[in-house]
């Protein structure tokens, strides 16, 4: 059965589709995530190409070379950072997904931290559970 997952931004100026379930799930503590998402991290899936689909808001997405191979879109109305993907080498016919622009619910069945050597000093993640909303 093929599964599709349904994003947007914050504003939803911009929808999206994938495909296919997200693989490789990360959790990036590097600088240029940090700083792209303002948050301690960043969490990324990841899918071919031509598994995502712009349902809308085409035009509302601007693109950024964080660097020589990196590729970084977001929403020009609301800010959201959406994809991010590598220009050349052996993943660039993939693309990143911004987890937290999903609206379908996603239960990755793997998971991992990754540039944890970058990580903020002040942040430290929960020894067991999660805190009550």
């Amino acid at each position: 059965m093929d599964e599709k997952y349904q994003g947007s931004c914050l504003c939803s100026a911009v929808r999206y589709e994938l495909l296919t379930a997200p693989k490789a799930v990360s959790h990036c503590h590097c600088n240029q995530c940090r700083k792209g998402h303002g948050a301690a991290f960043a969490s990324y899936g990841s899918v071919p190409r031509n598994a995502l689909r712009i349902l809308e808001g085409a035009a509302s997405i601007k693109a950024f070379a964080s660097s020589k191979t990196v590729l970084r879109e977001f929403c020009v109305e609301c800010g959201s950072s959406l994809f991010w993907s590598r220009t050349e080498g052996q993943f660039a016919d993939w693309v990143s997904i911004a987890l937290g622009s999903l609206d379908t619910r996603f239960m990755p069945r793997e998971q991992k931290h990754v540039y944890v050597d970058s990580a903020v000093h002040w942040y430290r993640p929960l020894e067991s559970g999660s805190q009550d909303d």
